[in-house]
């Protein structure tokens, strides 16, 4: 019997056990401290003659959380009919082993007898191709492809869904229900989704003669006539068709999550993206209890700043609330496009000592929880193998016990969780119209590495190199740059905007008014050169900027093949610059750079109480690519100029240090990333009188004032309580 049971039996007073009783009832199993665990179960992996073994393996190595896809397609066998037995077999045994639940609902595959009940849901690409039933790569079942934006396709999957809460509910283990997984936008040109988008035109722009007018347009004649663009040619058209996409997406995600808060009081309600520099994130976020990411190294790349920025996008999204490494690596993946021709360091075969460092920069970086991708690699299938810390036979490996040894550790100090990252030295301003505008615009499909950032599912290559290459830059002088949406810039003392080539005049308002109380603004090259639906400003900087800057353009060249080489002169740096020129004379404004032809790059200017710094290139697109000492120098002196106090500096650039405080206390997590032991000095904001190392066992960091001297293994990482 456990501890609750007994209490209920008659231990203490009867008005305490009855509440305990309750209690048991509502929550018979507690959620753990620190969610640590997989993704268990995807039809029909792995073999139901290891299930009961499994369960028992994982509870005995400290796994507290799994993850289970509950497949529409996989379920809802005929109309109505329902086979639930295997998902019953995992909450069953969950339950048992003292595991928590997350039921993550697959509704965007459909069953494949819809297919021909419902032949106008189709999906249906730009080029009027239907898609067709067929077995996925990451479950090695079939589905259909229909689209949820027909009415009546919805209906079916709002009945599955309601019978899904309905049944799992009530469970001992449930903890809640995933609505979205690697959630994003879709493209389907299907007539459901054509109508609904001139729906949102309609609401947007009242009349068919306002939207002719938008895009440019003339000949629409009526609102049958309008249609999704098919390809980026049209600017207004494009830009539309890719913001509608994202509120359609949300839309759906919006239904998911009221449909089960309905029918289900107790449980929570998560979701979890790709870690996109996206939109998507804080809106998914502000819908859901909690959020997450996948992020799989091996898919991406073993560079640190990936993993720390993947992390810190979420982190921001999250605006505060806890959020997961849902879907982490764990183990090798061998085949897949991404991985071909690289090293096997380079996140293709994982070990123990990835598994941990991977693991410690999630923490160190703000998540709440770990899941693996897998927790058995699948057996077939094209993803054979892949991301599970456990043995293809359910072995337990290295990887494996390192897992165990995680899960372990942050379920046993439940006071690091009630800290969390402080915010950083600085933001770097995500504005969505300047990614998408990069995306139209045909600044290039997902950037290297896999990182795209569009709502439309791969984003402007322009767009996400110089937002990436600025992180890079600051994180490689150990400097935190969060990532901050335009509604939070006031959050921050100094904002760094990368590749604003096209903003709204909301969002230039915004940026005057920040400037205007008191804020430090750092801007690359042609703020605003495009306004609302793409068109130029014949006064550059564009939307009233020109004033903000103190500086008008007085020359502009469009030639990235012939700038990959760009450098200038900012503030006493050699600085590298990248795709476009703008020249400046000077409106109110000091020079602050020149180009080797000595017309001015950079412009200096105080306005209202805050003070503004304009640079006619893109340094984030030139660090991206050439990581040029000059250049990482200018962005770890954009904190002198702002007047901003490195929160935490690092003798070592290869380690990287993040302050952690709140309700349970201070904590300084310093991550080692590389293959040797390293020995680093670390200046703090304040003294304290002693640092002890919860995690190395071994290790002794020495507390001087406000220096800290800690050796950090490699692969690993300290995470100190400062006292």
């Amino acid at each position: 019997m456990t501890r609750t049971h007994l209490v209920c039996a008659g231990m203490l007073s009867a008005a305490l056990a009855l509440t305990l009783c309750v209690e048991a009832q509502d929550n018979p199993l507690p959620n753990p401290v620190f969610p640590f665990g997989a993704v268990y179960f995807r039809k029909s992996n792995p073999p139901q003659q290891d299930w009961e073994r499994d369960h028992k393996t994982a509870a005995g190595m400290g796994v507290n959380i799994f993850r289970h896809w509950f497949m529409w397609a996989s379920i809802e066998n005929s109309p109505g009919r329902y086979d639930w037995s295997d998902y019953d077999r995992m909450v069953e045994l969950e339950g048992q082993n003292h595991i928590k639940t997350v039921i993550a609902e697959i509704i965007n595959g459909a069953p494949e007898w819809m297919w021909d009940k419902y032949p106008h849901a189709r999906h249906v690409g730009s080029d009027g191709s239907e898609g067709f039933p067929s077995v996925g790569g990451s479950s090695a079942t079939g589905s259909a492809p229909l689209c949820l934006d027909n009415d009546d396709v919805l209906g079916e999957a709002g009945k599955f869904l309601t019978a899904l809460v309905e049944r799992y509910r009530d469970k001992p283990a449930t903890l809640g229900y995933d609505v979205w997984n690697e959630g994003g936008t879709q493209e389907c040109f299907c007539r459901a989704t054509q109508a609904k988008f001139r729906e949102w035109l309609k609401a947007k722009y009242g009349t068919v003669e306002a939207l002719g007018r938008a895009w440019h347009r003339y000949s629409l004649g009526d609102w049958e006539s309008v249609h999704p663009p098919h390809g980026t040619g049209g600017y207004p058209d494009s830009l539309d068709w890719l913001a509608f996409r994202r509120d359609d997406a949300i839309r759906l995600l919006h239904w998911r999550t009221e449909l089960i808060r309905r029918l289900d009081k107790r449980n929570k309600v998560t979701a979890h993206s790709t870690g996109l520099l996206t939109e998507i994130e804080w809106r998914t976020a502000a819908d859901v209890d909690s959020y997450g990411y996948t992020w799989v190294a091996s898919r991406h790349g073993n560079d640190p700043w990936m993993q720390f920025q993947a992390v810190d996008v979420v982190r921001a999204g999250s605006r505060g609330k806890p959020f997961w490494h849902a879907e982490a690596t764990g183990g090798p993946l061998w085949l897949q496009p991404q991985v071909i021709n690289r090293p096997l360091e380079d996140g293709r075969s994982s070990d123990d000592k990835d598994v941990r460092v991977w693991s410690l920069i999630d923490m160190t970086a703000g998540a709440t929880g770990i899941l693996f991708t897998r927790w058995r690699p699948l057996l077939d299938g094209p993803l054979f193998g892949a991301f599970g810390p456990m043995g293809m036979d359910g072995s337990v490996t290295p990887q494996a016990e390192m897992a165990s040894k995680l899960a372990r550790w942050t379920n046993s100090h439940p006071d690091i969780w009630k800290s969390r990252p402080v915010k950083g030295d600085v933001g770097i301003v995500f504005a969505q119209e300047s990614d998408d505008f990069s995306v139209v615009q045909g600044g290039g499909g997902a950037a290297p590495g896999g990182r795209g950032a569009g709502g439309a599912g791969g984003g402007g290559a322009n767009y996400v190199q110089s937002a990436q290459g600025a992180y890079q830059a600051f994180f490689d002088s150990n400097i935190q740059a969060d990532f901050v949406g335009i509604e939070d810039i006031g959050e921050y003392p100094m904002i760094y905007l990368p590749y604003p080539e096209m903003l709204r005049k909301a969002t230039a308002d915004k940026l005057r008014d920040y400037v205007a109380k008191g804020g430090k603004l750092v801007s690359e090259g042609c703020p605003g050169y495009f306004g609302d639906g793409g068109t130029v400003g014949v006064v550059q900087p564009n939307l009233g900027l020109d004033q903000v800057f103190g500086a008008r353009e007085s020359y502009v060249q469009f030639t990235p093949d012939l700038l990959g080489k760009l450098t200038l002169t900012v503030r006493d740096k050699e600085v590298g610059g990248q795709y476009f020129l703008q020249e400046y004379r000077l409106a109110g404004g000091q020079a602050a750079g020149h180009y080797t032809n000595g017309r001015i790059a950079a412009v200096e200017h105080a306005f209202g109480s805050g003070k503004t710094l304009l640079i006619g290139t893109f340094p984030g697109g030139s660090y991206y690519r050439n990581h040029a000492a000059g250049t990482r120098d200018f962005f770890a002196g954009l904190l002198d100029w702002g007047g901003i106090r490195q929160q935490v500096q690092s003798s070592d650039p290869a380690v990287k240090a993040r302050l952690h405080k709140g309700a349970g206390g201070t904590y300084l997590w310093v991550v080692n990333p590389t293959r040797t032991a390293r020995s680093v000095k670390l200046s703090l904001p304040s003294p304290f009188q002693r640092a002890v190392d919860l995690w190395q066992e071994s290790s002794r960091p020495a507390m001087s004032g406000n220096t800290l001297t800690v050796t950090v293994e490699d692969r690993n990482a300290a995470v100190i309580r400062l006292e």
